[in-house]
């Protein structure tokens, strides 16, 4: 599924609307005593300038672990709505607490405790316009991933895009021929990869210590619960002050305002995303594939897929699912919520389960054994934040890069589409197409609102 990126960036990047906002950015706040390096820290000139796209659950942390790196001199929040609850378990947030947040920070490292030089914005084509900022953090909902991915490679920034990498497909090959083509630094919030469980398993699989290889059992949550505590609140209301509703659904469709769509609870809807199934879809199948050494490819099948969607008037993601992604060497990846939840490689010879805070093996001397000069060994990173960081500066690879992370959540998309048709389908990989069946091939793409189409 080869792609151009030329046409879209010009899209992205040039429209006079953003050039005349971009002439109102903020420059970050540089200031003497510690800033200056003599404490040993980092010096302003040497610092990696970072804004971050959607603050509002996973980007308000992940900019916490961020603004932890002295490193990293984040100048800049950006998201359509200006602050208002509806996020983790009712939590207030939005772009200005997020500033607030930053400035307080600085302000803590400063003799006078006075610090103002983070900017807020509500649209993200501002950010990208300055070209004082190095690397931005995409932590929006799904389905404004791809548009923002494309476009953020096209300014030369550097991208922390937090997972599931894509809304489709399509979406996730125009992500990875825009980084690659523009020579970015790119990061995927597929943190599991920086754990050491997780990748003493893939080593053990990979070195062939459970003997062949024959299913990986992934096991992922259930159910579509209501993070934001608005899931009562699912009937057409009036657009909050302060929130750019327009700008917020930007590519997906048209749809009336309402608070359960909105914020966290997003992710059960399909406009937007695939419920739990992509939703952890960036986590478990990621490392599945890591330990298959399928990272860079993908199943040709899917089959035997069993979703249920009970009715609702807005939330229409799968609460229970199972499907088997079928590899060309035999290997079988099942899907369900009906395991526990991690990732059991099962070989002839052993079994290896890994979740986060615990690893387990058969036979148990499985995860004491050494490794030799000769074996597989993979990427050791020990922070997904510093490993962003450390590769901005050295310009090589991070852990979790764009192509694997489209490779995984591409085992996701299609198990979706298999339960939503009811059948199995065939997959060709190399051309990422699916074979003999025109509607699942339809669905690996979706239609998109003007004026965010990519091309």
């Amino acid at each position: 599924m080869k792609t151009k990126t030329s046409s879209i960036a010009k899209a992205a990047v040039t429209r006079r609307d953003f050039l005349k906002a971009t002439a109102a950015v903020a420059a970050p706040m540089i200031v003497p005593a510690s800033v200056l390096g003599l404490d040993g820290k980092t010096a302003p000139s040497n610092r990696v300038t970072m804004a971050f796209i959607g603050v509002g659950n996973q980007g308000s942390g992940d900019m916490q672990q961020f603004l932890k790196d002295d490193r990293v001199q984040v100048v800049a929040v950006c998201d359509p709505n200006r602050e208002s609850a509806g996020y983790w378990n009712g939590s207030v947030r939005g772009r200005d607490p997020a500033r607030k947040g930053v400035d307080e920070f600085y302000a803590k490292q400063r003799a006078s405790g006075q610090y103002r030089g983070c900017a807020a914005h509500e649209d993200f084509r501002e950010v990208y316009g300055n070209k004082s900022i190095d690397a931005v953090e995409i932590a929006t909902p799904d389905h404004w991933h791809a548009y923002m991915v494309v476009a953020a490679a096209a300014a030369g920034k550097d991208i922390y895009c937090q997972k599931p990498l894509s809304l489709t497909v399509r979406d996730g090959r125009l992500m990875s021929d825009a980084v690659k083509n523009t020579k970015r630094v790119f990061q995927t919030g597929s943190q599991q990869r920086s754990d050491k469980n997780f990748r003493l398993a893939c080593e053990l699989v990979r070195n062939g210590r459970l003997g062949k290889l024959k299913t990986v059992k992934v096991g992922q949550p259930p159910g579509r619960p209501d993070f934001g505590k608005t899931g009562d609140r699912k009937k057409p209301e009036r657009v909050p002050e302060g929130f750019n509703y327009d700008l917020w659904l930007g590519p997906a469709p048209d749809a009336p305002y309402a608070p359960a769509r909105c914020h966290v609870n997003f992710r059960w809807i399909y406009d937007y995303s695939g419920g739990q199934v992509t939703d952890w879809g960036g986590h478990h199948p990621d490392i599945a594939q890591w330990g298959m050494g399928m990272e860079q490819t993908g199943p040709v099948e899917i089959r035997n897929a069993k979703g249920v969607f009970p009715p609702d008037e807005l939330w229409d993601t799968a609460t229970e699912y199972h499907f088997e992604a079928v590899y060309k060497d035999g290997a079988v990846m099942v899907v369900s919520d009906k395991f526990p939840n991690g990732v059991r490689f099962e070989g002839s010879d052993g079994w290896v389960f890994v979740s986060r805070g615990k690893i387990e093996a058969e036979p148990k001397s499985l995860l004491t054994e050494a490794f030799g000069e000769k074996d597989t060994r993979l990427y050791v990173s020990e922070n997904h934040f510093r490993n962003f960081i450390d590769c901005v500066q050295s310009r090589k690879e991070c852990v979790a890069p764009c192509e694997q992370a489209h490779r995984s959540i591409t085992v996701a998309h299609l198990g979706n589409i298999a339960m939503l048709l009811r059948q199995d389908i065939k997959w060709d990989p190399v051309k990422e197409q699916i074979i003999g069946n025109p509607a699942a091939q339809w669905m690996l793409d979706r239609p998109s609102r003007a004026p965010w189409k990519l091309v």
